[in-house]
Order: structure tokens, then sequence, then C-alpha cells
């Protein structure tokens, strides 16, 4: 089973710049031990189960909830059973037929 999840998180109450919260947020998703991959205005993460990725990102909310009195998320979410190794596999099968 893939749980992939595709989100962004950041406070807006702290000026222009955020990224000092965003390296928070990837500082926990590094200590999850978690197959992810960093882009410019998201994150992806893989698990093998929906608490496990859901879990990362319920972390990532309550440390930027002790800084900050609003928080912006977006999260988008695909389940496959029976797949795996898929933040990869997606973007090669893609590529693959191009």
């Amino acid at each position: 089973m893939s749980v992939l999840i595709h989100f962004s998180i950041f406070p807006t109450d702290k000026g222009t710049s955020v990224s000092p919260y965003v390296a928070k947020s990837i500082r926990i998703i590094q200590e999850s031990g978690l197959p992810y991959k960093l882009g410019p205005m998201s994150t992806a993460i893989e698990g093998s189960a929906w608490a496990e990725v859901m879990g990362v990102v319920e972390k990532c909310f309550q440390e930027l909830k002790g800084d900050s009195e609003r928080i912006y998320m977006t999260l988008q979410m695909d389940y496959r059973a029976g797949a795996k190794n898929r933040l990869e596999g997606k973007i090669r099968s893609v590529e693959e037929k191009l």
C-alpha cells in the first residue's frame, strides 16, 4: 500500500519570508524517515499507512502552532493498494511516455 501526499504548510502572520518555518517542517519530515521530495511550493511524502503519513502532518502543524496565530495548509492525498515507491515511480511512468 502507498499513501502519497503533497502538502504545504506555513504561517501567515510572520511576514513575507516564511522559509524558517518551512524548514521546521522539513526537519520533522526528515526525522520521520519517510521518503520525501521538497519542491518550490510544496513537499511530497510517501508512506505505507495513513496514520504514518498523517502523523507527520500533525507534528508539522503542532510545531507551527506554537509560533503562529494563523497557519495556511494545503493537502492532497493519493492512496493505492499494492503499490510502493510512487514518489519516483509516478514521475518515471510519465517520462517514459514522452
